[in-house]
């Protein structure tokens, strides 16, 4: 898991949104699995196996977690004139959605509740599960526990760390460093749109990242 960090303005977001296929990049490569990748649409990233949790989680408030997990992605019953008229197969997404969230430790009821009415903490965690469903080669997370409480932002770092043990890779954006020391494996700092240190997590200390972030520390 590599953590992105930096101060406000430093282009965490917005490199967040090139590798979503959000907006396009002025200049540079991005590689995808040792190959040149074009990310133009989020569709597109999507399809290479990038899943992006925004700050604002995108989520549909009215439907429950299953329509959320699927939605633009629903399943269809089996059969072509099913698939032609766009028949959804309700308990098989049901059944997917439920599977994935056991898989996680996610304790919250895949049908039936709007995600209006669950919890920051849980809706985050509908988000997240979201994107580990679905993303086999990369999760993007952009500030995931922002305007959290206590216990709900415990309960998102645990599934964070439920990610990295099964082996996800993870681009972690946060401002907390506490959280980038405790979960990440690797630490990228970000200073007006450049990197200015790329280091393990064991090879920095808390006022070296701050020195690197405003500046008054040496470029690694």
């Amino acid at each position: 898991m590599v953590g992105l960090l930096g101060d406000n303005g430093a282009g965490k977001s917005t490199l967040v949104k090139i590798l979503a296929g959000a907006e396009r990049p002025d200049s540079g490569e991005i590689t995808v699995h040792g190959h040149r990748a074009t990310l133009n649409s989020p569709e597109f990233a999507r399809s290479m196996g990038i899943e992006t949790v925004f700050q604002d989680l995108a989520l549909a408030d009215h439907l429950d977690v299953t329509a959320n997990v699927f939605l633009g992605r629903e399943r269809t019953i089996d059969g072509w004139w099913r698939r032609r008229v766009g028949a959804l197969d309700y308990p098989r997404m049901r059944r997917e959605t439920a599977e994935g969230l056991k898989r996680l430790g996610i304790r919250i009821p895949p049908h039936g509740r709007p995600v209006r009415r669950l919890s920051g903490g849980q809706r985050q965690a509908v988000a997240i599960a979201r994107a580990i469903i679905w993303g086999s080669r990369l999760i993007l997370m952009d500030e995931p526990t922002a305007a959290l409480g206590v216990a709900e932002t415990e309960l998102v770092m645990e599934l964070v760390r439920r990610v990295r043990s099964q082996g996800v890779p993870v681009l972690l954006v946060t401002h907390n460093l506490p959280q980038a020391f405790h979960v990440c494996d690797r630490l990228v700092v970000l200073r007006h749109g450049h990197v200015v240190a790329d280091v393990p997590v064991g090879d920095a200390t808390t006022d070296q990242v701050v020195a690197w972030m405003t500046g008054s520390g040496a470029v690694r």
